[in-house]
């Protein structure tokens, strides 16, 4: 399992368009990827379970991949939120 904890640094947070980026990204996983806050657990691959955590500016988020041999994909998507989702 991988696991990091995250902060939202666009103006925007996470709205629909990174959302539907992440959902993207995690379709090259071959196991699942989530995201989490607040102790609510969605799907990142599914645009529609991101948006539904609302996450502005300054949230906390943990990203979590099942399986280690995701790693690529899995920073792959931290490096997206990282920089501020190319916004």
């Amino acid at each position: 399992m991988l696991k990091q904890e995250l902060t939202i640094t666009n103006e925007l947070g996470l709205h629909a368009r990174p959302a539907a980026l992440i959902a993207k990204t995690v379709k090259k996983a071959r196991f699942d990827i989530w995201i989490e806050k607040d102790s609510i657990k969605v799907d990142a691959g599914s645009m529609i379970d991101i948006l539904s955590i609302a996450c502005q500016k300054g949230s906390l988020i943990t990203l979590i991949a099942d399986s280690s041999e995701d790693k690529k994909t899995f920073e792959e998507i931290k490096n997206i939120i990282l920089n501020g989702f190319g916004e």
